[in-house]
């Protein structure tokens, strides 16, 4: 029997702008003027955040850099600062916890809390988002503002603080459900984009009412699986349990600087980045039996699948690009991506006898260990000697860690108080069937 109790039971902060707003307050210079943070300086690189006064002009998250300049003259373009913004991340879990303890951090830029007892009253509630909101302003800075969801379940309270941007606050409670989401449009919800739209839409669902006013089995239907089921509960405020997905894909991608945009800088910065891959292959103990190497070209792309056998072995991987790179057919590179899939655990492999790649595998764990000790790049391949600095670890939305290459990687000051470095720590987003995206 479903029990009708739906009392506040989470408070969902977002950090707003939050690379933007952690460049700001690192230099004052920058405060009230337009800023897009980029991934790499070329006009066909992306704005991966951007302030809300250049927000004003249309410029966001995926924004080209060469439109977002036409968009907003003026705008001020800041290389990110992956490390600084972890540690940044850090502070702020440490100051959030003196006022109520972290449920789960689902980002760099954002986490919710569980109320209990009285904090469940709205009065109580509020009161402790805006002691929250106090101290990350006096003991972070005055440029890091949030916006503030309290709501029955995390679903709603991550929706709630999408409605009420920049430093809002925003309360769902059980009688307002679900008519107080009439108002959004269908890809203001979590865990559904342009695609999924398209879908709903194709099952007659085009606005936000229509799908809360859609039975268990009509929603079922529209998204194409249980989902919809689940969406039902989650709209009208009932907590369903997330199933927690395994890893299916490791992948990384990087814009190339017009340095490397040559076949031979293509060729090297690829290799880098199927290294950098197999290491984090290695560090959770993970087996690939796939390999995707692609470059994406502004007049012609290239991409070729490869079958392995089960291996984790960077010298084996190299074999296989390097002759697939032999078939390569692209015009003017612009980026370049590695992906390795169907991914085994150790107990899921069974090597062939005939095949080295197991010992070629220890082989390449040994470097790894060189490297932790010595330093990152101390051990590399001849082949990406030009490459080795390229493409460094970037902090997407999606987590709160940085990869480390080897000793010495990813360390900065410590943000606050003491004078100790800092190591970057891993933090995983378990959410499920929800993607939080950064804010438009």
């Amino acid at each position: 029997m479903l029990r009708d109790e739906r009392p506040l039971r989470v408070l969902f902060l977002d950090l707003n702008s939050y690379f933007a707003s952690v460049e700001q307050q690192e230099h004052p210079e920058l405060r009230g003027k337009p800023i897009a943070v980029c991934p790499v300086m070329a006009d066909t690189s992306f704005v991966i955040a951007a302030s809300y006064e250049a927000k004003k002009f249309g410029v966001k998250t995926g924004t080209m850099i060469g439109d977002a300049k036409v968009m907003c003259p003026g705008l001020l373009l800041i290389d990110a600062s992956h490390t600084i913004y972890v540690s940044y991340h850090n502070r702020i879990l440490e100051v959030v916890e003196t006022v109520l303890p972290v449920d789960k951090v689902s980002s760099i830029d954002e986490m919710y809390f569980r109320l209990i007892g009285e904090e469940r009253e709205p009065a109580n509630a509020i009161a402790l988002a805006k002691k929250i909101k106090d101290v990350l302003r006096d003991k972070v800075g005055e440029c890091m503002t949030a916006s503030i969801g309290i709501a029955p379940n995390v679903f709603l309270a991550k929706v709630g603080t999408d409605m009420q941007k920049p430093d809002g606050l925003v309360v769902l409670q059980a009688e307002d459900l679900p008519h107080k989401l009439h108002v959004l449009k269908l890809t203001d919800f979590a865990g559904i984009n342009k695609r999924m739209e398209v879908r709903l839409n194709a099952a007659g669902i085009f606005t936000a009412e229509q799908m809360c006013s859609a039975t268990r089995p009509e929603l079922a239907k529209a998204f194409g699986s249980v989902v919809g089921d689940r969406w039902w509960f989650l709209l009208r405020g009932y907590e369903v349990d997330l199933e927690n997905r395994t890893r299916r894909s490791l992948s990384h991608s990087h814009v190339l600087p017009p340095k490397h945009r040559t076949d031979e800088g293509c060729r090297e910065v690829l290799l880098r980045l199927m290294l950098k891959a197999a290491q984090r292959l290695r560090s959770e103990n993970l087996w690939a039996c796939g390999m995707d190497v692609h470059v994406g070209g502004f007049k012609k792309s290239w991409t070729s699948r490869l079958r392995l056998p089960p291996t984790q072995d960077s010298v084996t991987m190299t074999e296989y690009l390097l002759e697939a790179w032999e078939s390569r057919d692209y015009d003017s590179p612009k980026m370049v991506g590695v992906t390795f899939h169907e991914l085994k655990t150790v107990e899921m492999v069974t090597p062939s006898l005939f095949d080295a790649s197991v010992q070629r595998g220890q082989f390449s764990q040994a470097v790894d260990k060189v490297n932790n000790k010595f330093g990152k790049n101390k051990v590399h391949l001849a082949a990406m000697e030009h490459a080795q600095d390229s493409a460094p670890e970037r902090i997407a939305f999606n987590k709160t860690w940085l990869f480390s290459e080897g000793k010495g990687d990813n360390i900065v000051e410590e943000i606050g108080e003491g004078d100790a470095p800092l190591q970057m720590t891993r933090e995983e987003n378990e959410f499920g069937d929800f993607k939080f995206d950064d804010e438009a």
